[in-house]
């Protein structure tokens, strides 16, 4: 049987075709066949996870069941009369929550790249739907844990392996409920032209920039024996391939989502046209800043304020800025240009708010106008080319990688 990277091939868009066409023709006529999406599900977590990687497929199953059985203890010790909202039961959940995923993370760090052999594509963004579904459950937001309908919202194949990353409560109201036709139509439109749009990105544009263009100003970056102005092209090309890369398969993950009538959340908003750091992870891999933000940030702001750690607002702010983006340094991995990637937003996000302020209390100095506005979008585009060349790991190569 042969194995699919999602969205990686052209065979993979017959089966989605030939799949979902049904469940569209049931939504246009009012039902949504729930155990048909069921079992195309499952049809395409065995494209995925089955084939020569079964071993990430037994890895999935035991997963799924650890993380079900530990949200349903969690969910009904919450459900007991006058459970309390914090202490050691909430944490203690957050932490085996995130074990698998630390353990799949750390293992190649300390047994020379070996694979963990609980690792599977998309464990990250699974866990990260876990973690919220905890969350929200310890808040009251979450009131009832239906285990069937949680190992959909977890499984959901369009965006299993790379996101967008849902919220539990905005699924299950699609999933709970059919669009009017009309409403679906739009849906129908709207993915339809994501899906194309898709194709355009990831299969035209990415492939110019990481395909064609990219390999040769790699090497002749390395063949210059230091910096030079091919490290700069390097940088330019690398950014656009990793945005019209990504993008694309978010668009075909979120164009899929709204033709089986789930609504699932855009993940980037144009994020070149950024104004500043700040704007750019508004705009810029969408569901995992807001997630870092809710979920980290937020709650690291919250624990501070309330212990008083620090006696200013803006120190606690800057703190946690840098804390948040260094842990999502370390999760993209235990290297160096990882860590530094994450260190530097944290810093720029410290940097931006200084700014900021600082303009705000000097409005009458300070000009406004659209070269103001212009120069903002070019200096945060370069910023952040700047930082994704650091994550990129080419510096590690040209400068520090020995045979």
């Amino acid at each position: 049987m042969r194995w699919y990277i999602p969205y990686g091939n052209p065979t993979y868009f017959i089966w989605l075709a030939l799949a979902i066409v049904p469940l569209m023709i049931g939504l246009l006529y009012g039902r949504r066949f729930r155990g048909y999406q069921t079992i195309i599900s499952l049809f395409f977590l065995i494209l995925t996870f089955g084939g020569p990687n079964w071993r990430t497929g037994i890895a999935l199953i035991g997963y799924l069941a650890y993380q079900v059985i530990l949200v349903a203890v969690y969910s009904k010790y919450r459900q007991r009369k006058a459970s309390p909202n914090k202490g050691w039961p909430f944490v203690l959940a957050v932490i085996l929550a995130i074990v698998p995923l630390v353990i799949v993370k750390v293992t190649p760090a300390i047994e020379s790249g070996r694979q963990s052999i609980i690792g599977f594509l998309g464990i990250s963004y699974i866990t990260f739907k876990v973690v919220q579904t905890i969350m929200e459950t310890r808040d009251g937001i979450i009131k009832e844990f239906h285990p069937v309908l949680f190992g959909q919202f977890l499984l959901f194949f369009p965006t299993i392996s790379s996101g967008p990353i849902d919220r539990y409560r905005r699924f299950l109201a699609d999933y709970d409920s059919v669009p009017k036709r009309a409403d679906y139509l739009n849906l129908i439109q709207t993915g339809v032209r994501y899906v194309f749009t898709g194709f355009v990105y990831k299969f035209i544009l990415a492939y110019i920039f990481g395909t064609v263009l990219m390999p040769g100003i790699e090497q002749r970056a390395i063949l210059a024996h230091g910096f030079s102005w091919n490290i700069v092209a390097y940088m330019y090309v690398y950014s656009l391939d990793l945005f019209f890369d990504f993008a694309g398969y978010s668009l075909f993950a979120v164009g899929i989502s709204y033709l089986m009538g789930i609504k699932t959340p855009m993940n980037f908003n144009q994020p070149f046209k950024s104004k500043n750091i700040k704007d750019f992870w508004n705009r810029w891999h969408m569901t995992l800043s807001f997630w870092f933000r809710d979920y980290i940030f937020m709650r690291l702001v919250f624990f501070f304020m309330k212990h008083k750690v620090f006696k200013s607002r803006v120190t606690t702010a800057n703190v946690c800025y840098v804390i948040n983006m260094l842990i999502m340094g370390f999760w993209h991995g235990e290297t160096w240009f990882y860590i530094t990637y994450g260190l530097f937003h944290g810093c720029a996000l410290v940097i931006n708010d200084t700014w900021l302020r600082y303009k705000k209390k000097h409005q009458d100095v300070i000009p406004h106008n659209r070269f103001t506005e212009w120069f903002a979008i070019f200096l945060t585009f370069n910023v952040v080319c700047f930082s994704f060349l650091i994550f990129s790991g080419f510096l590690n190569t040209l400068f520090f990688w020995t045979k």
